[in-house]
Order: structure tokens, then sequence, then C-alpha cells
């Protein structure tokens, strides 16, 4: 896509025109966001977020470099990527720039390049608006009857009984095709992924080996475990075709430099998507015993999983030698290391040690800004700590990382609880708002900033910081605004 505006133009024909246009597509995946952000199987996770968000930018940049993502698509859509807890083998790109990816797919795979490679092709589907023109052929569709089958068909994935409170009548074949490309979108997304992904830096073999294990997985599996299967279906002509683009284009790449590290997060993935007391035995297990003959890596990833499921089970005298065993698998890796100490801090955590937490992640000092796993779990003991010295300091680096990420719901939450456990309630009221406005929860935000202006009128004790005081007045109106335009777009579909 080149850098100037025209889609019309600039895409390729497959039949299909532009369907919807930016601002109508944009509204279409908030209104699904919205309910995927109140999803039981939502999470937050920093140090998933974190590799999730350290893969995907590589694949925005170059997407952009590659004149594949114009201007003003980056601007317009939300490019956000949202974790689900579920076990499934499954991600999705939604209207509007939204990227879901279930923790069954990061469980699965044996290397970053593997999960690139699915960000990317699914990257590639938004940047090409193959949503949006799939969409022409339920042209007389409002946006948000298409929403509803939507988000029927996410629901379908994970329990036909929930999907029932979502879709009405005989509307099943619709809602797959929502969800489902034409073999010539996917030969696109397929060629454009390809592209991004390589550019990227990514070794173009995670794309033949992620078709490889989708495969093998169609081959043996009908348990619904692996869903992206049914909306992206594998043909042996795009298997081909990516075996045939490797072979030509690029040179093969080394080994990665990150492979303990995706080793120990996919065996966090695979823990907090499989947490059942059964499951959790499960991983202890699988940790017993190990021979001397398996790979470094693999090691390292049992010994991960294995301690989270003690640490789940609240198995202390289980999980600190089974930490011992893990540290001393990692322990000339550094990058792998970084991971373990967030995990025992994450465990002092569970324990109620927050003097534990704050001396893990701050000694030895840190070099420099604090990464944001760190600086979450940093502030979330903090919180529990009202009388240390270090509020100050992690509170101006929240503000920092929300100025440049203002998006992160989590980071705004967290410097909630911080400025309230420090008396700063007006400012802690306003961090909540601005978190519900992330979530897309608009009564939520505005709730929140409204009880802020009642202090500071009502309780004469509240330090008024008039700087403060004039945000929460702009970015109230606006929250209201929004819920006003929402509530005529209820209207209007009521009218139709």
């Amino acid at each position: 896509m080149p850098p100037a505006w025209g889609q019309r133009n600039a895409l390729p024909s497959l039949g299909e025109g532009e369907g919807i246009s930016l601002s109508a597509e944009r509204q279409l995946g908030d209104r699904i966001a919205r309910e995927l952000y109140r999803d039981p199987d939502y999470l937050e996770d920093p140090v998933l977020d974190e590799y999730i968000q350290r893969l995907w930018a590589p694949l925005v940049q170059s997407a952009a470099a590659r004149g594949e993502l114009s201007p003003e698509l980056r601007e317009r859509f939300a490019w956000r990527l949202l974790l689900g807890r579920d076990r499934s083998v499954n991600a999705f790109a939604l209207p509007g720039g939204y990227l879901g990816v279930h923790l069954g797919l990061i469980a699965v795979v044996t290397s970053d390049d593997e999960l690139a490679s699915v960000l990317a092709h699914e990257l590639s589907h938004v940047t090409q608006r193959h949503i949006a023109r799939s969409m022409e052929s339920q042209a007389k569709m409002t946006p948000w009857m298409l929403g509803s089958l939507i988000l029927g068909a996410l629901a379908a994935s994970k329990s036909p009984q929930g999907a029932q409170a979502l879709i009405v009548g005989g509307q099943a074949a619709a809602i797959q095709s929502q969800l489902s490309y034409t073999r010539d979108m996917e030969r696109e997304a397929d060629r454009v992924g390809f592209g991004v992904m390589s550019e990227a830096g990514y070794d173009p073999r995670g794309f033949v080996g992620m078709f490889g294990k989708l495969q093998q997985a169609a081959g043996v599996n009908d348990n619904g475990a692996f869903p992206y299967l049914r909306s992206h279906p594998l043909t042996t002509e795009r298997i081909a075709d990516m075996q045939g683009r490797l072979q030509l284009n690029l040179p093969v790449r080394g080994a990665s430099t990150h492979e303990f590290v995706q080793a120990l997060l996919a065996a966090r993935a695979r823990v907090l998507s499989q947490n059942g007391v059964d499951a959790l035995r499960a991983w202890i297990t699988g940790a017993q015993n190990l021979s001397d003959k398996l790979p470094p890596r693999e090691r390292a990833g049992r010994l991960y999983a294995a301690t989270l499921a003690h640490m789940q089970l609240r198995d202390w005298a289980g999980a600190n030698p089974s930490m011992q065993a893990l540290e001393q698998a990692v322990q000339l890796r550094p990058d792998a290391v970084r991971l373990v100490r967030l995990l025992k801090a994450e465990a002092a955590a569970m324990q109620n040690d927050f003097p534990q937490v704050v001396q893990l992640l701050t000694v030895p000092p840190p070099s420099g800004p604090l990464a944001r796993p760190e600086l979450i779990a940093l502030a979330q003991a903090l919180t529990q700590l009202p009388a240390h010295t270090g509020h100050a300091e992690v509170i101006r680096h929240l503000r920092e990382l929300i100025v440049t990420s203002p998006a992160d719901a989590q980071a705004w939450q967290v410097l909630a609880g911080l400025l309230r456990s420090q008396g700063q309630t007006v400012a802690a009221l306003r961090a909540e708002g601005e978190s519900q406005w992330v979530k897309m929860d608009v009564t939520g935000a505005i709730d929140r900033l409204r009880a802020a202006q009642d202090l500071m009128r009502n309780d004469r004790r509240q330090a008024v910081d008039h700087i403060e005081a004039s945000i929460v007045d702009a970015r109230l109106r606006q929250f209201q605004t929004q819920l006003r335009e929402m509530q005529l777009e209820q209207q209007r579909r009521g009218a139709l």
C-alpha cells in the first residue's frame, strides 16, 4: 500500500470493494473490543504482554516501511493486542486494528519466529483491509449487527452455550463468514506477512514451521483446540507457496538468541491457560526426574512451569527447591535470569512479602528506566508499603510510561493505586477513569471523574491541584460527548 491514501486504487482487486469506511470499521472494532475487555478470559500479564509487544513492534514498523501500512491507517486504527487466557491455539484480527492472541498459541510455538509469523499474517489481514472488504457481501447488515456476529463466533470458539447468548436465529453461516477469508485473501496475507516478518528481522522459516504445526494439528485434532484452523484453513497450495518463498528469497538465519526466554514464556502460557488442580500437578510431575539428555532450554521450561504451578497451588515448600533448580538452569543466560527474578518477585507478592519484592526489583539499582514488568510489579508492591521512600520515583516512571503509551490500562490502574496510597485521591480517581476509558467503559470513566470533581468541591482537606482539576474537567467533557454519541447510535439502531 503506498503512503498516499487511496485504498481502492492501492489494493489489488480480489472481487470485493472496501465494504465499510475506516471510521465505521474502527467503531465496529471498538464495540467488539469493549466486550472482550469484559470477558473473564481477558488477561493482563506484564511478562507475556512485554513478550508479545516485543515481537509485534518490529512487524508494525516493517509494514509501514514497506508501504503496506499507510500513515492514515496507522493513525486511525487502534493497533492493540489483547491476550486471552484460553488454551486453544488461536489468534484473530478484528476490525479497527485490534488483534487477539490466546495463550494456547504462545504455549505451542517453539520459537519467536513461529509466533511472529502468525502476528505478521494477522497484521496483513488488517493492513490489506480484508475484514472490511469481506463485509461487502454483508452490506445490508449494520456494523452493530456485524459486531454481534463476530462476538458470537468468538464465543462459539470457546463455548457453544455461551455463543447462544450472542447469536439469534440461523446466523451460523454468516458468523463463520465474518471470521473467514477467501483463498485469495489468505494467499495475500501469506505473501504480505512473509515479506513483513522477513524485513522485520525474523527468520522466515518460522512461517513454514508454524504451517507444519497447524497441518499436523489438522490431521490429528478435531476437538476444537485449534480454532485457528477453522478461520484460516490450510491448503497444500499455501504451504507449498511458503516453502517456495523460503527457498527462493532469503538466506537462512542462525538460531535465535532468545530461545531460552521463549521456552520460559511458553511454559508460563501453558500454566496460566491450564491452571486446574490436576493440570498444575501434571506440570509439577513433568519436571521430576529430568533426564540429563534433555535439551537445556526444555529443562528450563519444565522447571519454570513446575515452579509456577507450585506457586498457583500455594505450595511454597515445593516452590522453593523448584525455584532454586530453575535458577541453576538459567544462570548463564541474563535474559532468562531476569525472568526468573520476576517470577521470584511474583512469588514474594503472593506471600505478601512486599519488602522482598522491592528488594528483588531494585537491587542492584537499575541503570536506566525500569522495564514495564518490573515497574508494574514494583508499583503494586509499593501500594502495600505506604511509608516506603520509593513512591515518588515509581510514580514518575509510571507517568512517563503513560505519556508514551496512553492506552496502557494496567499502568493507569497501578498508578491509581499508588497515588491513593499516598493520599492523592483526586489524581487516583482520574487515573482510574483513564483506565476505564482505555477499556472502553465510558460510563465507568465518567463516574470516576465525577467522583473526583465532587471530592474537590466538598472535601476541604483535599489540596486542589489546579492543573489536575483542569484535566479532570476537560476529560469529563470528552467522555460525556462520547457517551452521547454512543447513545445516539443505539437510538439509530433501535429505529432500524
